[in-house]
Parts: structure tokens; C-alpha cells; sequence
């Protein structure tokens, strides 16, 4: 059987060379005898593959030796209470509401403390990111938290907010590692690795060290804890070591594509391909005020549900795969992750343009 085009937004495609490299070691890993699913994860060579991993994602991040790396469970909407449990010290947090996943996130941060929503694009539908050059941050905010890429509604800040000196803390989890970033610019970085990195199961969080420590709300569980972990090189209980490895795979395949400079350009070059046609289209429309669209998720509509119905099963039986758009605002949504090739969204293109003409 041959692959499909996989547009899926999460779990998501993974680059082709990964997984078959995966597959020569699913029986034997390197002469060990047993596949990576079956090895102990206090092994000499687990360790060896957690600390690869760790070492070639600060190497493509190029992540300050003064942040702590965690590969952790429960992935990205566990951090919706962890990062108040371990940072709400005033009991206060300003939160930018930009999409469903912000909004989840401010709501189980009212848990703990006073949540501000300090700007929302939710009056529009999430299709635009509001000015936040110059927000009224509390005064004794704890942090400042966005949702960088918005996988639903294809939105995707370009300027990070003014948090006037406060702490910055970003959910990257669909735009993780699709381009550079200055990770000394947040004080916790995070993302589920489902979407651009690895299979699910697993989110990774970049932690400044000074934000890691014993002084967390009380009640907090050891397991919830960010210094349990950090201590513990993120083996303080067993963890998703395959997904680890997986990931560890995806972070060598990124290095020798040439870096995350190199994956800006090549990610531009797939979402113009998809916006241009957009933009011309009589049938087809994006969703998003231009200036913010993502280079990750892209969604779009006919204007007609029957159409858009007709058009994903169409798309399907092509082999242009999970084309569905989220089910809170239907129509349509192509995810272009890192591992999408240049192919699969001219695929795309061209069976917009066969479809538009027989349709329009």
C-alpha cells in the first residue's frame, strides 16, 4: 500500500526517513537484541538515547545552558495546571486568549488564583491575534501566558507580546521546531510533541532554573512538581521512552535537513503555495486575517457544508488524508507540519484547482 498525504493535525505525519529507520530497529536496537519499547529505562543505553535526544535539541534550539530540558507525560493540557501549580506565587496570571487550547488553559488556571484574560481574539472567532504591544498587565502577575500557534484556527503570533518585564510562558506545541526561536525570551517554553516531533504521549518543557524550585502551591502532587523532574533528569518515574527515542530521531533528521533556518524557508515555501491559491480562489477561502496566518495550520471553507462535506471525501479518496476541519468550526484545514513534503501540498493544490473547476 502506498503512504497518503497526511494533513492531520495531531498525532501527525513524521518524516519518511524516521520512520523507516525506526522500523530496521523496531526487533533490535543497535545489537542490543530487544526493540527500545522493551529496554529499561535506567539502562546505560536508554541514557545514551535521552541524553542524544536532550543534546540535539538544544543544539537546533540553541537552548541556554541556564534552562532545563524535561521530557514529560500527560502531554500539553496537563501544563494547563502545572505551570500555576509551580509558578501562581501571587496567585495571579494574565492570560492572551487566542484559540480553544489559550482558553482551557486560562480556565484550569482559575483553579489556583486570579486568571486575567488580558486580550481575546474570541469576538471574531479566533481569526486574528490582537495587538499586544501594550496590554494592562497586573501589576503582580505571575506570568504571561499565549498559545504561540493556534491549531484550530491557523492563527500564529509573529511578535511576542510586551509582558513588561513579566514572566513569558508559551505553548508552541504546533509550531515547535518549524523555524528558530529565542528561548531566552520565555521563562517556560512548552509543547506536545504529537504535532510536529514525535508520536503522542509526551510534552517537552524548556524551564528556566530559576523558575524550578520547592516553592510551589501547597498540595501540588511530587508528580506535578517541575524540581521532581528536573532533578531527576526526567526519570524520576519511567517515561515515554519510545516516544524519547522517537523524538531523539526527529531532532538528527531536523540537523541534517540543516536546522531550523533551513525548515523556516522550507515551511514558507509549502504555506505560500497553499495561501496564494487561497487567495485567488474563487471557490476556496481562508479563515485568518493575513498578516497572522500560521505556517502550520491551515484552514478553510467553501462557504457551503455540503460542499466542504463533499470535498474532504473527495480529498480522501485521492489520498489527501484528515482534510476535516476541527470539529468546533468545521470546513476545512490542511496541517503542513515539518515532515509534510513540498509534494503533498502541491497535491493538494492541484486537487483544490481539479475540484474548484467541477464544483465552481
Amino acid at each position: 500500500m502506498s503512504r497518503v498525504y497526511n494533513f492531520s493535525a495531531g498525532p501527525a505525519v513524521l518524516p519518511e526517513a524516521v520512520l523507516q529507520e525506526a522500523a530496521e530497529e523496531m526487533m533490535d536496537y543497535r545489537g542490543c537484541g530487544m526493540s527500545v519499547m522493551e529496554m529499561s529505562h535506567r539502562s546505560k543505553m536508554f541514557e545514551t538515547i535521552i541524553q542524544e535526544a536532550e543534546a540535539d535539541l538544544r543544539e537546533l534550539l540553541q537552548i541556554p545552558d541556564n534552562y532545563k530540558v524535561l521530557f514529560l507525560q500527560g502531554g500539553a493540557s496537563q501544563q494547563f495546571a502545572m505551570i500555576p501549580m509551580n509558578l501562581m506565587k501571587n496567585r495571579v496570571a494574565d492570560y492572551i486568549v487566542t484559540g480553544q487550547w489559550a482558553k482551557k488553559a486560562w480556565q484550569e488556571a482559575r483553579k489556583y488564583g486570579k486568571a486575567n484574560k488580558i486580550a481575546s481574539s474570541e469576538d471574531k472567532t479566533f481569526s486574528y491575534i490582537p495587538d499586544c504591544s501594550d496590554l494592562d498587565i497586573s501589576p503582580d502577575a505571575d506570568y504571561v501566558y499565549i498559545c504561540e500557534n493556534n491549531t484550530i484556527y491557523g492563527t500564529k503570533f509573529k511578535t511576542l507580546p510586551n509582558t513588561k518585564g513579566k514572566i513569558l510562558v508559551s505553548d508552541v506545541s504546533s509550531c515547535f521546531l518549524s523555524e528558530p526561536m529565542d528561548i531566552s525570551k520565555y521563562g517556560i517554553v512548552y509543547g506536545g510533541v504529537q504535532k510536529n516531533i514525535g508520536p503522542a504521549g509526551m510534552v517537552i518543557s524548556i524551564i528556566r532554573e530559576d523558575l524550578i524550585t520547592e516553592d510551589v502551591l501547597e498540595g501540588t502532587p511530587t508528580m506535578l512538581t517541575y524540581k521532581t523532574h528536573a532533578d531527576a533528569g526526567s526519570l524520576y518515574n519511567t517515561p515515554n521512552c519510545y516516544c524519547i527515542y522517537m523524538c531523539g530521531k526527529v531532532f538528527k533528521w531536523l540537523k541534517a535537513m540543516g536546522g531550523l533556518s533551513a525548515m523556516k524557508e522550507r515551511n514558507e515555501r509549502k504555506a505560500k503555495l497553499l495561501y496564494d491559491f487561497l487567495d485567488e480562489s474563487q471557490l476556496f477561502k481562508g479563515t485568518v486575517v493575513p498578516r497572522d496566518r500560521s505556517l502550520m495550520n491551515v484552514p478553510f471553507v467553501t462557504g457551503n457544508q455540503d460542499l466542504d462535506a463533499k470535498f474532504v471525501k473527495e480529498a480522501a479518496e485521492a489520498g489527501l488524508e484528515n482534510l476535516k476541519g476541527h470539529r468546533s468550526v468545521g470546513g476545512m484545514r490542511a496541517s503542513i507540519y515539518n515532515a509534510m513534503p513540498v509534494e503533498g501540498v502541491e497535491a493538494l493544490v492541484a486537487f483544490m484547482k481539479k475540484f474548484e473547476k467541477e464544483n465552481g
